[in-house]
């Protein structure tokens, strides 16, 4: 059965308002309340909108991958979780993936597609399907984009090997500079690990797509993400 939680935020920032917002996470669905997803341009959609938008929007389909992690750093900060990220090929942080062709069957033949372009032969562990699926988004600047997100729970050792083979990838040292692993933890001096991570440039909504998956996926607690937000806007 589906459980619903909801979050009140207690800052407000940049003229920001709070929005409910409802995030599938293979079959379980939560109810959010994120200050951070409202942005001017973007919008949050259901699975289907594609259908009933014109030609002039392109569909893309991104996946956040992500697997637990034992070890801590420095013998004291503990990881938990591994979560993948990409530097693109502008400088920009985003998460694999890319846009879909006319030419596939469906938003997740695409999406996998792309994935094997730019992960490597580590793509087949990565295989998203359906239950994968975590929001849709319609972006009007600077394009027309109806995005599709999912996220993938990996073994660590499949995650690993999928890290070293995607140095062989099709589109390594093009269009993907390298993967990236977003720290889940705060430092002792209030900005170092996801504080500082965040303060990086990302393409489109990709760190707002990262901040949703993290409550909705449970790989932090509501407030921890709060407070890394906090952090990262002082």
């Amino acid at each position: 059965p589906a459980s619903v939680c909801s979050t009140e935020l207690a800052h407000l920032r940049d003229g920001l308002a709070v929005v409910g917002q409802i995030c599938t996470c293979g079959s379980v669905a939560r109810v959010r309340s994120c200050a951070w997803l409202l942005m001017a341009a973007v919008r949050k959609a259901g699975p289907g909108v594609a259908s009933g938008l014109g030609p002039e929007y392109k569909r893309a389909g991104h996946v956040l991958l992500h697997a637990p992690n034992p070890l801590k750093l420095f013998g004291r900060v503990p990881i938990r979780h591994v979560v993948l990220m990409q530097m693109r090929f502008d400088g920009r942080l985003g998460f694999p993936g890319g846009f879909i062709s006319p030419k596939d069957n469906s938003q997740e033949e695409g999406l996998n597609r792309e994935l094997a372009e730019e992960l490597g032969p580590g793509a087949s562990a990565a295989y998203v399907t359906e239950n994968d699926y975590i929001s849709s988004w319609v972006m009007e600047n600077p394009q027309k984009v109806v995005g599709h997100f999912y996220a993938k729970r990996l073994s660590l050792e499949d995650l690993e090997r999928l890290e070293a083979g995607a140095l062989h990838a099709k589109d390594h040292g093009l269009e993907v500079m390298g993967l990236v692993r977003v720290p889940l933890y705060t430092l002792r001096d209030g900005i170092g690990g996801l504080p500082a991570f965040l303060c990086n440039n990302f393409i489109g909504n990709a760190k707002e797509q990262l901040l949703e998956a993290l409550g909705c996926l449970g790989l932090m607690s509501q407030n921890k993400i709060e407070e890394a937000v906090r952090a990262s806007q002082k």
